[in-house]
């Protein structure tokens, strides 16, 4: 039972890899995944997260066995 966690832009550079598979018999909220796996950096508050490639507005959102958890960097513009 696990969690895929994937990284994308910046933060695959930030956490130096692509991907985690973290191991899980309960559910967690997209906050504790990111601090079991990534516990010495902060996100900041801009970091966006999506769980089966749908964005959460939250990061009390619960991520469950068998769901692929994203992280994204913020996207801007010009």
């Amino acid at each position: 039972m696990s969690i895929k966690v994937r990284y994308f832009a910046s933060l695959k550079e930030t956490v130096g890899k692509s991907e985690d598979d973290l191991p899980t018999d309960a559910p967690l909220s997209v906050r504790a995944v990111w601090q079991r796996l990534n516990p010495e950096l902060n996100p900041q508050g801009t970091t966006l997260a999506a769980v089966n490639k749908a964005y959460v507005d939250n990061w009390d959102a619960q991520v469950c066995d068998g769901d692929e958890l994203a992280f994204f960097p913020p996207v801007t513009g010009g």
